[in-house]
C-alpha cells in the first residue's frame, strides 16, 4: 500500500500523462497542439497555479502588422489527479489573473481518477462548466 503522500504523486503524474494524452488525440484539424509540462524535480508538482499550458500557432488571423502563423492560441491547464480537491475560489482568482495576462483561449481544470474517464472543465467566470476536448482543442 502507497503512502499518502507517494499516492498523491502518482495520481498527479498520471492526470497530467492522460490530459496530455487527451489533447493530443482530440485535435481533429488545424495545427497541432504543443504542450508543455511544468513538473519539478522527479516529475512532482512544481510551484504555481498552472501544470501544463498547451500551445499552438493561429493561422486564422493576418493583419497589416502580423501575418498568418505570428499569433498563438494558448490554453492554461491545472490537473487534478485521485481525491485532490478542487481550486478554492483564490485559486480561480488567479487562474483568471494569469489567463488575462498571457491573453489565454480558456483556463480548463482536467480532473482523472482511476478507472474512469479524464474529465475537462473551462473556467466560465468564477464557475467551471463541463466541456467536451473538441469544444476546446478541436
Amino acid at each position: 500500500m502507497m503512502s499518502p503522500g507517494k499516492k498523491a504523486h502518482h495520481t498527479a503524474k498520471w492526470a497530467r500523462t492522460m490530459t496530455k494524452w487527451l489533447v493530443t488525440y482530440s485535435r481533429r484539424t488545424g495545427a497541432k497542439w504543443n504542450l508543455v509540462d511544468f513538473g519539478g524535480k522527479a516529475k512532482a508538482e512544481a510551484r504555481g497555479i498552472v501544470d501544463l499550458i498547451a500551445i499552438r500557432k493561429d493561422h486564422r488571423h493576418d493583419g497589416p502588422a502580423l501575418k498568418r502563423g505570428d499569433l498563438f492560441d494558448i490554453v492554461l491547464i491545472q490537473t487534478k489527479g485521485g481525491s485532490a480537491p478542487r481550486p478554492t475560489a483564490e485559486d480561480v482568482a488567479r487562474l483568471s489573473r494569469d489567463a488575462k495576462y498571457h491573453r489565454a483561449k480558456a483556463v480548463v481544470l482536467a480532473e482523472w481518477r482511476r478507472a474512469e474517464k479524464l474529465e475537462l472543465f473551462k473556467l466560465n467566470g468564477t464557475r467551471w462548466q463541463s466541456v467536451s476536448p473538441d469544444e476546446i482543442f478541436g
